[in-house]
């Protein structure tokens, strides 16, 4: 409880000092903003996943720690919500942080995101989509440390994502190597 207070009450500096109500409403709109970014992102990467969930993905030698694939949706959409409540908490410290390279390894990182099911359900390549999704893994520290410097709790969200990626990285790597 006390990470999501300290998530809630994480005000930027500008809004401390002069509690704008304009200012406030801005914030929320560009939380929807984000929201609508890494939305937009998971509704691309499942355009890329759907040609792959044929024949081919059913074919595919797979590790027993798959998850079952009703629980894949909902855990994609809640880390792109904590992705992009991260994003936000970054932005709001503009004022008093340089955050355009934070932000700019935030978009590397949505870009790899969108990518790895392109990789590996469109172009049905596990081998490519395992050294891909390193890159993703990679980049996804690297945010988080960028993240770190600006605002704890965006850098903890952003670790969330990356424990999930971790094992999504394992799964892919395995794929990888029980069908090549």
């Amino acid at each position: 409880m006390a990470f999501i207070d300290s998530i809630i009450e994480e005000k930027p500096e500008s809004q401390a000092m002069t509690g704008n109500e304009p200012a406030r409403l801005a914030d929320w709109l560009v939380l929807l903003g984000f929201v609508a970014l890494c939305l937009g992102a998971a509704a691309l990467g499942g355009i890329f996943t759907l040609p792959g969930l044929g024949i081919w993905y059913h074919r595919l030698h797979k590790p027993p720690l798959i998850p079952p694939r009703w629980t894949l949706g909902p855990i994609w959409v809640a880390l792109y919500l904590i992705m992009a409540v991260a994003a936000w908490l970054v932005w709001r410290r503009r004022h008093a942080h340089r955050v355009a390279i934070p932000m700019a390894l935030f978009a590397e990182q949505l870009i790899l995101n969108v990518a790895w099911p392109a990789v590996f359900f469109t172009l049905r390549k596990p081998a490519l989509a395992a050294g891909e999704v390193v890159l993703l893994w990679v980049s996804i520290l690297i945010n988080v440390i960028a993240f770190r410097g600006i605002s704890t709790a965006a850098a903890t969200l952003m670790e969330i994502y990356l424990l999930w990626v971790t094992f999504v990285a394992a799964l892919t790597i395995m794929i990888w190597r029980l069908n090549a």
